[in-house]
């Protein structure tokens, strides 16, 4: 169980239990023709908020085993989660714009009303990779249960072939499991990662 923390913005009270930093480990296994790469690796995850209406996300991996260096990054990404809702002018932007009269979900009881049919949150997230990758993700939060799959993949000229990916995350037993399955190199939407993390902040 958790707590929730009473000054938070309540849009991001559905998203609360992510709300940390949060270390394990886990497993890349990924098969590109007959060849099925794997490897094992330690992840810093933080989730944290700033007073806005969205979280702000961080994830950094190292190879484990071996001679592996576990200062020596393997993967890192940044992004922004947060509830899907048209932008009204009450809400900051574009660009550095601040909006105009008074925010409209500012009360668990506004925020309710944001429930799709099935009874979960629709989610926006954004993601960038430092290797030319950006993702923009759209899925749901349910409970303590995020899914997410692209609607859009945007790559440099220079980034490697990466066309689609899904994600999963669950709280279960206190920690924060996830997996990650994608569509590169060639192939189809298929197991790419997966970690099972603990909140250490």
């Amino acid at each position: 169980m958790f707590d929730i923390d009473a000054s938070l913005p309540a849009e991001i009270v559905p998203l609360s239990w992510l709300l940390g930093v949060w270390e394990g480990t886990g497993v890349i296994a990924y098969q590109v023709g007959d060849d099925v790469r794997e490897h094992e690796f330690g992840q810093r995850v933080a989730f944290t908020q700033d007073g806005g209406a969205h979280v702000q996300y961080a994830c950094s991996t190292w190879l484990l085993g071996g001679d592996s260096d576990p200062h020596r990054t393997l993967f890192s990404e940044i992004g922004y989660w947060r509830l899907s809702r048209p932008l009204g002018v009450a809400d900051p932007g574009p660009g550095m714009l601040p909006g105009v009269g008074d925010p409209v979900f500012t009360t668990a009881e506004a925020v309710e009303t944001l429930r799709n049919a099935a009874g979960s949150f629709d989610l926006e997230v954004t993601i960038l990779q430092p290797g030319g990758v950006s993702e923009l993700y759209l899925g749901t939060v349910d409970g303590p249960r995020i899914d997410l799959g692209t609607d859009a993949v945007v790559r440099s000229s220079t980034a490697k072939e990466y066309a689609a990916a899904t994600r999963l995350y669950g709280l279960v037993d206190d920690h924060l499991l996830w997996a990650w399955d994608i569509a590169a190199l060639g192939q189809d939407l298929r197991t790419h990662a997966s970690g099972r993390l603990a909140r250490v902040e």
